[in-house]
């Protein structure tokens, strides 16, 4: 999936590379070429077994890291689940062997989320020995049974050739049906296919679409991505206003790219109150991450001392 999230990206980046606003010569950032959008990496997730799997170690608080957290988030029960979540709260806590003590129990009960979780702990080597094929069954299983989060998982399963062959149609019939059930990441990395164009035609209108039902639910990508859309009218109405909400949103969330474009429109005034010291602040966290574009822009800045007090040699 890594591959087709940056060829997307370098479309979001092409659509978007027109549209940049640029100002008067005594402006300094001037003509800002969007950042090279790497849209995040999920982690790569990891797969289930049919039937219970061994017994592991006495349990202990693990002495490797927690589980990513879009990890834990994959795994996470339903917010109305009617009782606690035990198997669920071991994971997050780092009590893998516990976790995977009461999944397999639960799993076989018929508890979906349960059976997701098993898959979860299998794919990243929790509390078990790493197994692609046991954490692939699971979540197979889950996914027969409608969950959402196992869809996903399995897609990116697909996408990554583990536990068989690659398998991009399957991974995208997967994409979709976990799309179509609120999932997040799901909505966006399907609307980077659309704007691949390869596994379906290309289409930036059902691309605009996905996007903003992810953007909805709160993913800084999704925001900054629809945000290139809105700014070039490609699948939507040109709208620069929108364009620039979007981008408020997403770099509030810390995306970096969001950042440097919304510092641009805040300096140049672009569909928002003109801001030089809010764009210095917002380009200087941008630089701190190793942004090239940011660095660039804050030298500008400082050259000139607008924004910011002039300071060549910085």
């Amino acid at each position: 999936m890594t591959g087709i999230r940056s060829t997307a990206a370098a479309l979001v980046v092409a659509a978007a590379s027109t549209a940049l606003v640029a100002s008067a010569a005594a402006q300094a950032p001037m003509q800002l070429a969007p950042p090279v959008a790497q849209p995040a990496p999920k982690p790569a997730v990891k797969p289930p077994a049919r039937r219970l799997p061994p017994k592991a170690v006495p349990d202990q608080p693990a002495q490797r890291d927690p589980a990513p957290a879009a990890s834990r988030a994959a795994a996470a029960p339903p917010a109305s689940s009617r009782e606690p979540d035990l198997a669920f709260g071991a994971y997050q806590r780092g009590y893998y062997l516990s976790a995977f003590s009461i999944a397999a129990r639960r799993a076989e009960e018929g508890d979906v989320k349960a059976m997701t979780l098993l898959g979860e702990l299998y794919a990243n080597g929790f509390g078990v020995a790493r197994d692609d094929t046991k954490a692939a069954e699971w979540y197979r299983l889950a996914a027969d049974r409608g969950d959402r989060e196992a869809m996903f998982a399995l897609a990116m399963f697909h996408f990554g050739g583990r536990a068989g062959p690659a398998n991009r149609e399957a991974a995208a019939k997967l994409l979709a049906a976990a799309a179509k059930l609120g999932h997040v990441a799901a909505s966006y990395d399907l609307g980077l296919l659309y704007l691949e164009g390869q596994l379906f035609p290309q289409d930036f209108a059902r691309a605009a679409e996905l996007f903003r039902g992810a953007a909805q639910g709160g993913s800084p990508e999704a925001q900054y991505a629809l945000a290139t859309l809105y700014k070039e009218g490609r699948g939507v109405a040109k709208d620069l206003r929108e364009a620039t909400r979007l981008l408020a949103a997403s770099a509030l969330a810390d995306y970096t790219d969001a950042q440097v474009e919304y510092a641009i429109a805040l300096f140049n005034g672009t569909a928002v109150a003109k801001d030089e010291a809010g764009a210095a602040a917002l380009l200087t966290k941008a630089a701190r991450k190793g942004s090239p574009i940011a660095q660039n822009r804050l030298a500008n800045i400082l050259a000139v001392g607008r924004g910011l007090s002039a300071d060549p040699v910085e």
